[in-house]
Parts: C-alpha cells; sequence; structure tokens
C-alpha cells in the first residue's frame, strides 16, 4: 500500500500484534488493517491452520485464509522456545494492540498474563476473543455453529415443523470480530485521555445474543399474549417461548418471502406489507375489493390471517420472475428485495462499484475474489491488499524493525524459532 494512502486512513500509526487464527480473531484485525492499523500476524512456524484448510488448489493458501487476512503482514515466530519468548516481549513493547482467541489461559501459559503485559507495555490495548465468559461454559470448544446454539439464534430460526437452523451469516465468528473491534476502538480512545491500555474481552455466544435481541424482546412480550406478527401466532397463545418462524419479520411490519418464477431455489422476492402499502398491493394482485374489504382493509384485519395474505401476493408473484416482481413493487414504494443467490452477488456490478466484491492478485494462486471493507470512511479509503505469504515480513520485521543480525535471523531459522 502506497505511504500516501496510509498517512490518510484513520488507524494509521497503529500497531497491532495479530495473534490470532481461524475466523473470529482475523476478521477483527482484517477491519483494523482495512482502516489503516499496520498488523502483524504473528503465526507458528507451521502457519495459521486455515492456510491448507478448504483448498480449492493445491498447495497454495486457501480461500478461507487469503478472504480473511488481506492487508497484514505475516512473521512467524515458536513463542514456546526462550528466544521466541524475548522476541514477543519486544513485539508486545512496540504494539498498541495485541488481539488472541487462543483457548482460555492459553496466552497466560506462554509466560504473558495480563500484570505481565502491563508491565511491557502499560499503553497496550489487549483485546480476547473466548468462546464464552466466566462459567458453566467457559471451558466449552466454541464454534460458530456452537455460538449460534447457545447464543438464542438456531432456536428462533427456521419453521415451526422443523429442527433449529444455523444461519449462513456468520455471526459467530466475523459477528464476534466487529464486536471485539468496537471494543478495541473505543479503548484506543479512550487510551488518548487515561494514557492507559486495558483488557477487551468478547465472547461469541455474548456477541450473537446481542445480535439475537429482538428475540428476547419476544420472550417478554409472549408473558403478555401471542405474537400477533407471526404467522404461526395462533400456536403462541400459551407458548413460554419464542417459536420458529420461518420467513417472517419479526418486526412491527409483516414481511415474507414469496416464489416467483420460474421456480428455482432463489427465485423469491422479500416482501413488507406496510399499511400504505396494502392498497397497491391488492391492485398488483388483481384483488383490488380487498382494499376497503372490512376483513382486509386495516393491519388489524390482517394480522389473524398473514399465511393467507402472503398466499394471495404469491399466487401473483410465482407468474413472474423476481425482478419483474421488484420492478413492480418498488414503483409503488413497496419494501422489497430479491433473494440473491451467492452467484448472483459475486456478479452483481453495483456490489463492484461499491467495492464491495474486489477482485485481488495473489502470487501463487492467482487472481480471487473477495469482500471488501463495509466500513466506508470519507478521510479514510481502503484498497484491498492480498493477504501474506507465510513470514513473508520476518526480515522486514526481525532485521528492519527489531534491529537483528542477517546471520541470528539465518540461526533463528534453522532452530526453528521463526
Amino acid at each position: 500500500m502506497s505511504q500516501a494512502l496510509e498517512a490518510n486512513q484513520a488507524l494509521s500509526g497503529i500497531r497491532v500484534l495479530d495473534m490470532t487464527h481461524v475466523q473470529s480473531g482475523p476478521s477483527a484485525t482484517q477491519l483494523l488493517a482495512w482502516l489503516g492499523a499496520d498488523v502483524i500476524k504473528l503465526e507458528n512456524v507451521t502457519g495459521d491452520i486455515t492456510r491448507k484448510q478448504l483448498r480449492d488448489l493445491p498447495d497454495v493458501d486457501s480461500l478461507y485464509f487469503t478472504m480473511l487476512n488481506c492487508n497484514k503482514r505475516s512473521i512467524t515466530l515458536n513463542t514456546k522456545s526462550e528466544r521466541g519468548k524475548e522476541l514477543l516481549t519486544e513485539l508486545i513493547r512496540r504494539s498498541d494492540v495485541l488481539v488472541e482467541n487462543f483457548g482460555p489461559g492459553a496466552v497466560d501459559r506462554m509466560g504473558f498474563s495480563w500484570e505481565r503485559i502491563q508491565e511491557i507495555n502499560p499503553r497496550l490495548v489487549y483485546a480476547s476473543i473466548k468462546g464464552f465468559g466466566d462459567g458453566p461454559y467457559t471451558k466449552f470448544k466454541a464454534y460458530e455453529v456452537v455460538a449460534q446454539a447457545m447464543g438464542g439464534s438456531m432456536s428462533t430460526t427456521g419453521f415451526e415443523d422443523g429442527p433449529p437452523l444455523a444461519t449462513g451469516a456468520q455471526i459467530g465468528d466475523s459477528g464476534t470480530g466487529v464486536h471485539c473491534v468496537a471494543g478495541i476502538l473505543a479503548a484506543l480512545y479512550q487510551r488518548t485521555h487515561t494514557g492507559r491500555g486495558q483488557r477487551v474481552n468478547v465472547a461469541m455466544q455474548h456477541a450473537v445474543l446481542n445480535l439475537c435481541r429482538v428475540k428476547l424482546r419476544d420472550q417478554q412480550r409472549l408473558t403478555h399474549g401471542p405474537l400477533a406478527e407471526y404467522p404461526n401466532a395462533e400456536n403462541t397463545s400459551e407458548a413460554d417461548e419464542v417459536p420458529r418462524s420461518g420467513n417472517a419479520s419479526g418486526g412491527g411490519q409483516p414481511g415474507w418471502a414469496v416464489k416467483c418464477a420460474p421456480g428455482g431455489p432463489n427465485d423469491y422476492v422479500y416482501v413488507i406489507v406496510q399499511p400504505v402499502g396494502w392498497e397497491p398491493i391488492t391492485r398488483l394482485i388483481g384483488r383490488p375489493e380487498l382494499a376497503d374489504d372490512p376483513e382486509w382493509a386495516s393491519p388489524e384485519a390482517r394480522l389473524p390471517k398473514l399465511a393467507k395474505m402472503f398466499q394471495l401476493i404469491e399466487e401473483w408473484s410465482s407468474t413472474l420472475p423476481k425482478w419483474e416482481v421488484l420492478e413492480q413493487l418498488n414503483a409503488h414504494n413497496i419494501p422489497c428485495g430479491p433473494i440473491l443467490s451467492t452467484k448472483e452477488i459475486v456478479e452483481d456490478a453495483s456490489l463492484a462499484a461499491n467495492e464491495m466484491i474486489v477482485e485481488v492478485d495473489h502470487p501463487e494462486r492467482g487472481a480471487f475474489t473477495t469482500v471488501g471493507s463495509p466500513l466506508k470512511l470519507s478521510d479514510s479509503p481502503v484498497r484491498v491488499e492480498r493477504s501474506p505469504l507465510l513470514g513473508e515480513h520476518n526480515e522486514e520485521v526481525y532485521v528492519g524493525e527489531l534491529g537483528l543480525g542477517d546471520e541470528e535471523v539465518r540461526l533463528l531459522k534453522t532452530d526453528g524459532v521463526i
């Protein structure tokens, strides 16, 4: 990245020691890198495990790794060796932020407790991502869908007559990463007037729970009667927990995904029926008499028969391609959106124009497509750079910045320290 672009970024001058792996941690540090921080990814000499996971090409870094580690530098270090511990101490001394997502107590066992880190660098912001908070779940192994299961997402996702379902959005891993970034930025800001670093702790279960707050809202509403906005409201009159409710919006305005022609797996449009939208919808679906029918005219009248209402809309939409349905609904300012497949998203020209779908050149795997930064700051432009090769910046950091000699670096490599 050019020095001019780096100088114009929000986190220019902030150094992040990235001791994370897999997804939750790397998603957080990649956002920091996109905001201009100098992120040094510290890897074991064998590398982040995702370099080799889900490979689509032999002997090159996987898309799993490359899409989560753009704009970073990579160094290798065996933190179990004595010399490795000395080098890690120096790296901590020179950093503003340390991020890790090891199992509970792993960094302490390396000899780097929070108390020790404060001695080394009292200005350091030390951020940890864990699966769970203190309590009976602390030592559970945390994975994406485990966090979804224990944070309230799975029990409320799916259809009433089916099993709990995971969402395709990585709310447990990348969702936690975003929460972690918020904590880091707040700690850095607080440091500007306290001069001190602090601990930032984010648990995956807690992040998912935060994203599921509307379901906890509905849990409390149940004590006062059924959830009228849910299509299966008649079955919640005596329920003591929030049900799975399919594609219901769960908000004040009912919504549903309606089928479109020719009936493929993603030939759907999600439509929301606001009070002001009911009359134009009745005209579109060829049932204008329902606009004034007291059985249908008001939101209160429609609530008990949401399933029938969306069935009527679907009888119309299923005869048309989703883009035509979208055009007709938008012409009347009816909130709606097409269900976009991953293929459609990758090929979406507007997402490319907004630099949300970007192509990046990689020296070993060639060009690959990845997601760009969703954070758009007018004074902090982002250019997505490729992920680093394993240990690509060893000499740049150890020689150029820590001042080690070339011969020592050669011996460190021979001894398996770096």
